[in-house]
């Protein structure tokens, strides 16, 4: 079960990371699956030649127990609320990272996008239509050098009031970046760092960004969404807000104690 302290810091910060949240092990078994795939050799990296090589759709044993842990589903619960999320199965897609020299060219600020629009963009909306969580699982021991996520600490109360006036059709992932001011920029930066078996449960609208890999082994993340069961509610005739809610609610209150909705 998530402390109070710890509910209070993904309200305030966009993240909690939650140690030992699935066993070494189902990591090894994991990443025993993952090498294959990749198609390199893990003693040969003259056989990495990418900076990334992203890989999908991983629902084999080890995938299905990481994601189904009594300590996740109890912080699902806190975090989203009982029966307001949908169980998985799989853990999706593993962008792997390979020690690099080249740019991987996936490392601009951006709030994952959650479904798609009419014109087939990607976007998100301020109700986060499709995501009640970003999770971000580690699948391998993720030091400073090792290209751990960049998190930008208490970004995802900023994104609100970019999302709330485009109504339900929401932004796209670029359109929603393109509005990211000094002050999303420059807040402090946390890195998603880890042994393996640490998951970092994150706010829907965190600002987060890759980076190139600068140490000595891959690193193995995977980073599937929680998807809600029901829409996340902002007006609750009960006052019954979950965490998620209540950060997407605090980003929209003003200074002279209204709401922009």
């Amino acid at each position: 079960m998530l402390r109070d302290t710890e509910i209070n810091q993904f309200i305030r910060d966009g993240f909690v990371r939650i140690d030992n949240a699935f066993p070494r092990e189902l990591a090894d078994e994991g990443c025993a699956i993952l090498w294959k795939d990749t198609g390199c050799n893990p003693t040969d990296s003259t056989t990495w030649t990418q900076p990334v090589i992203r890989l999908g759709g991983y629902a084999q044993e080890p995938f299905q127990k990481a994601v189904n842990t009594p300590s996740l589903h109890d912080a699902f619960d806190q975090l989203v609320g009982k029966g307001r999320w949908e169980p998985r199965n799989s853990l999706g897609t593993f962008p792997i990272r390979f020690p690099s020299p080249d740019d991987p060219g996936d490392t601009g600020w951006h709030a994952e996008a959650s479904f798609a629009g009419e014109d087939g963009s990607w976007r998100l909306n301020v109700a986060s239509k499709g995501r009640a969580l970003l999770m971000l699982f580690l699948f391998s021991d993720v030091g400073p050098e090792d290209a751990p996520t960049r998190i930008l600490v208490g970004s995802h109360q900023d994104v609100p009031k970019w999302l709330q006036p485009a109504g339900d059709n929401g932004l796209s992932f670029i359109e929603l970046a393109q509005q990211f001011d000094e002050v999303t920029l420059n807040r402090p930066v946390e890195l998603a760092t880890g042994p393996a078996g640490t998951v970092y449960l994150c706010h829907p609208f965190l600002v987060h960004a890759a980076q190139p890999h600068r140490g000595s082994v891959p690193r193995f993340m995977a980073q599937p969404p929680l998807l809600p069961a029901e829409p996340i509610q902002l007006n609750r005739s009960d006052g019954d807000y979950s965490p998620v809610e209540q950060a997407i609610r605090q980003g929209l209150f003003k200074k002279d104690g209204r709401f922009l909705f």
